[in-house]
């Protein structure tokens, strides 16, 4: 099957993302040669000319990757974008939900942002179909709410663990990087096709560009909210931007970090080809923050709220919050996330405008399950590897009641 033959079925779209990967990974080692040979032929020159003596035969393995066991070649953004290219649905999927949570976060859409859907991503036909669900959410609710599915192909680990699908795309430890980052975009312009927006959070500053004009929203996430290099990264995203508080509660650290990415920025990063490059950004202006909750508990509150609308007012930022339904705000128990929803609901619906946007995790099957990478073919299907989720009639409930309180907000209150 080739890429002009989409959509892929679901069931197919590892073996399909593996054909790829092995063609482009066959293309980038000779491309590599060619570097290599070209660079050979010219760098004596350079040396000659700056009066760099040759080095003599000096023994570094001690010094240089001593602890690298191995070095693949990797596909290339570019290459992958080539042959996995973006339909015109996708982009107009993308492109109106990007205007769309823009004008949600500055407050000329009066709607409410719902970003729902798995802890993770594992299992691509789970994924399709929950994607079809929120379709149909979608076209429910789309005068009150913009839906978008949580795609998160990259897991952060407290310690070690399952890193997610764009790193270990077989779940077994395999660790097929390559297979994993053509699967997340096929994935994802699967999903997109289908007029559902994705969100993400990414972890580092190279997978953004594999899935380049697919993701709406990006969510950083609370252990990197203080990386200063994840926050001069989102200065330059196309997408709209939020910044989770950070495990211990520390709402300062997002707003620092919503500070730091609408700024623009200098920074070292890497081009289309993965080439290290010097980047320019204007800054992000869609930033803000999302309260998710902390080790000691809830910060959804009226009053929590209220606070952080206070520290962002005094750090002249509008005063416009996402809040996580799930993580230490849900105390870690799935269940919990109704209960959270509602109490966000009531305030919405009682005219609480700095809400702007919910998060919640759900899933085809409520719970998780613990993935044994030697077997993972005994997965039950549609249920979490990562954090419990809820269920879809679960899902269904708390988007009425979003819906609901996002018109209450609307008859009753005047925009903010």
């Amino acid at each position: 099957m080739t890429t002009e033959e989409l959509p892929i079925p679901a069931d197919r779209i590892l073996d399909v993302a593996t054909r790829i990967a092995d063609h482009l990974l066959d293309v980038q080692t000779r491309v590599n040669g060619q570097i290599d040979a070209a660079l050979a032929e010219l760098l004596p020159d350079v040396q000659q000319r700056l009066g760099v003596e040759r080095a003599n035969d000096v023994d570094l393995s001690d010094l240089v990757n001593a602890r690298i066991t191995g070095l693949s070649v990797v596909v290339t953004p570019a290459a992958v974008a080539t042959v996995a290219p973006l339909s015109a649905a996708s982009a107009a999927t993308t492109r109106a939900a990007r205007r769309a949570m823009t004008d949600i976060v500055t407050g000329v859409d009066d709607r409410l942002a719902v970003i729902a859907g798995p802890c993770s991503i594992h299992d691509p036909e789970a994924a399709l179909e929950y994607a079809a669900f929120l379709g149909r959410m979608r076209e429910r609710h789309g005068d009150d709410l913009e839906i978008l599915m949580r795609t998160y192909t990259e897991k952060p680990r407290t310690e070690v663990d399952w890193k997610g699908f764009a790193y270990d795309p077989f779940l077994d430890g395999s660790s097929h990087i390559s297979v994993g980052l053509v699967a997340t975009r096929l994935l994802m312009c699967r999903i997109t096709a289908m007029g559902v927006p994705v969100a993400a959070e990414p972890l580092n500053a190279l997978t953004p560009q594999y899935v380049n004009g697919l993701v709406t929203y990006n969510g950083v996430g609370a252990r990197n909210v203080t990386d200063q290099t994840a926050r001069e990264r989102v200065s330059g995203f196309s997408s709209v931007v939020g910044f989770k508080n950070s495990p211990e509660g520390s709402i300062d650290a997002a707003i620092s970090a919503v500070l730091t990415a609408r700024a623009p920025h200098e920074f070292l990063g890497v081009d289309h080809h993965g080439v290290s490059a010097q980047l320019s950004t204007t800054g992000n202006d869609t930033g803000h923050v999302i309260l998710r909750g902390d080790k000691d508990g809830p910060n959804y509150s009226a009053a929590h709220i209220a606070e952080t609308k206070r520290k962002l007012a005094q750090r002249g930022l509008p005063e416009v919050v996402v809040v996580d339904a799930s993580h230490g705000n849900s105390e870690k128990d799935h269940r919990r996330q109704v209960h959270v929803v509602r109490d966000l609901a009531g305030q919405v619906a009682a005219g609480e405008w700095a809400i702007r946007g919910v998060m919640v995790e759900s899933n085809l099957v409520a719970g998780r399950q613990d993935l044994d990478r030697r077997h993972p073919e005994r997965l039950e299907y549609g249920v979490s590897v990562t954090d419990a989720c809820v269920d879809l009639g679960t899902t269904e409930v708390v988007l009425a009641e979003l819906a609901e309180a996002a018109r209450a907000r609307r008859r009753g209150v005047s925009g903010p």
